[in-house]
């Protein structure tokens, strides 16, 4: 029976939180690693652990919408921002292993909130006009930030949504391109994580894929919730929470010491 408990437990605490991060995804369009990864270190877990959960659980849903969006999406597009991006991966991990041997788990949850509260501020004030071309260097500028901050904290989309917002792109090349790029990119961010921090992400990872049929439920309802509610009202709550949670993280040692 402990065997059971010491199983279920985690997983239900995994499931819920993914749950909760892929709902606000599928109904806002944005946030599931901003929400996810910082709620995982409250309860309890490290950046690689909560990393390797958030990857695996969005599988089903990159490759669903690849293949729903596949005749918006231009391999010629993705190809450099996706090596571009897959290459800072490593360092990130690197810069990762060197804040875990030398800060405490308040100080790693200090870092990660204030990562969140500047994407989310950067997200409510950056208001681009779209251009039907960007100069090169915005995309070397870019991706390289976007694999860096996903092996550092697990979060690397705000910036590929920065630049993506920068095009006239409509909603489908926009949602096909990123779709795309979380694709391209999870087979080599899942093998990373494992060659670098082995044998500690396997129970995560199992937790994340035994939850794969609660998060097909959860994408489905905030699809549809996301369209009764509207994105824009839904933006600002999701907006107004990933404040918060980023308030909270710099607070940690105030909030939670140790």
């Amino acid at each position: 029976m402990s065997d059971v408990a010491s199983w279920l437990f985690p997983w239900l605490t995994i499931t819920l939180v993914l749950s909760v991060g892929i709902f606000v995804q599928a109904a806002a369009g944005f946030a599931a690693g901003m929400l996810i990864v910082p709620t995982l270190l409250w309860l309890g877990y490290l950046i690689p652990e909560a990393g390797i959960a958030l990857l695996v659980a969005t599988i089903p849903q990159n490759i669903a919408g690849v293949y729903a969006l596949r005749d918006s999406i231009q391999a010629k597009t993705i190809l450099w921002p996706g090596i571009g991006r897959v290459a800072f991966f490593p360092l990130g991990i690197l810069a990762l292993i060197a804040i875990e041997e030398s800060f405490p788990l308040v100080r790693i949850r200090q870092i990660v909130g204030g990562v969140v509260l500047a994407a989310t501020l950067a997200t409510i004030l950056y208001h681009p006009v779209p251009k039907a071309k960007l100069s090169p260097i915005w995309a070397w500028i870019a991706f390289p930030i976007s694999g860096f901050l996903q092996g550092l904290v697990g979060m690397g989309g705000p910036a590929m949504v920065f630049w993506v917002s920068a095009h006239d792109w409509n909603t489908r090349q926009i949602r096909g391109f990123l779709f795309a790029m979380y694709l391209i990119s999870l087979a080599p961010g899942i093998a990373m994580l494992f060659a670098f921090f082995g044998d500690r992400l396997v129970v995560p990872a199992l937790h994340a894929c035994a939850s794969i049929p609660v998060l097909l439920l959860a994408t489905s309802l905030g699809l549809k919730f996301g369209n009764w509610l509207g994105r824009t009202r839904l933006r600002g709550v999701t907006l107004g929470l990933l404040f918060l949670m980023g308030i909270l993280g710099l607070a940690a040692p105030w909030i939670r010491p140790g």
